[in-house]
């Protein structure tokens, strides 16, 4: 009986926040995860234009306005690459960013980090993976965030995106979702009903990797503000 009943739960460990001792956590307007595909249908060219949207994009004035704006002025991010079921991965680990300087260096890691290996596309356990990564990281904030892009829905993983979206949803978390357009039909519409939740989730969209720069800056300078 105490099998099945650890079994029933696996949402509730995943993103229960580590209870740990430790040096205090210092504190942020908002920790946010880039969960960015990296499954087998990312050409290697198609990669690079998100790392380099990404990079971008955190170093623009918009977004350093938006960042300047909260009460504590400083944002936590950290960034993952998905796709294989069980093989999210955090490429960039968490990174305080409160001014210019800063955000180049969380811009550079971005850049520099080396890419995963990933297949498939499985989006409940990116989000669960993010989801773990927001519990245990460095800084507190009241808003968490995971920020997930991709350009199919989820196909095969451990968990269903939904029923991952639900737990994280559940521990406070918000998910927002980009769709990069151009391969399946109704893509927004499924991150819509499966992939984003929380208050104030929702949708963004670009239309193919060329465009895919413009939009995360757009939904950055959103999640942020």
């Amino acid at each position: 009986m105490l099998r099945r009943r650890m079994l029933a739960l696996p949402g509730l460990l995943a993103t229960a926040p580590a209870q740990a001792a430790g040096p205090p956590r210092r504190e942020v307007d908002l920790l946010l995860v880039l969960a960015i595909d990296a499954s087998g249908s990312i050409s290697e060219d198609e990669f690079r234009l998100q790392r380099d949207g990404c990079a971008e994009a955190m170093t623009q004035p918009a977004i350093l306005a938006a960042i300047g704006s909260g009460p504590l002025g400083a944002i936590g991010i950290a960034m993952v690459e998905w796709g294989a079921p069980g093989g999210a991965a955090t490429v960039v680990d968490w990174h305080r960013v409160a001014d210019a300087a800063s955000a180049g260096a969380a811009a550079e890691a971005f850049r520099a980090a080396p890419r995963s290996r990933q297949s498939w596309n499985a989006i409940g356990d990116a989000i669960d993976h993010a989801a773990r990564l927001i519990a245990g990281a460095p800084f507190r904030a009241e808003r968490r965030v995971i920020d997930l892009s991709g350009d199919a829905p989820d196909m095969r993983g451990i968990r269903p995106a939904a029923v991952a979206r639900d737990d994280a949803v559940a521990a406070g978390i918000t998910v927002n979702a980009l769709a990069i357009l151009g391969g399946t039909p109704g893509l927004a519409e499924r991150f819509a009903a499966e992939v984003t939740g929380g208050p104030g989730a929702f949708v963004m969209t670009a239309e193919g990797r060329t465009d895919f720069t413009r939009a995360i800056r757009a939904k950055l300078v959103r999640e942020i503000a």
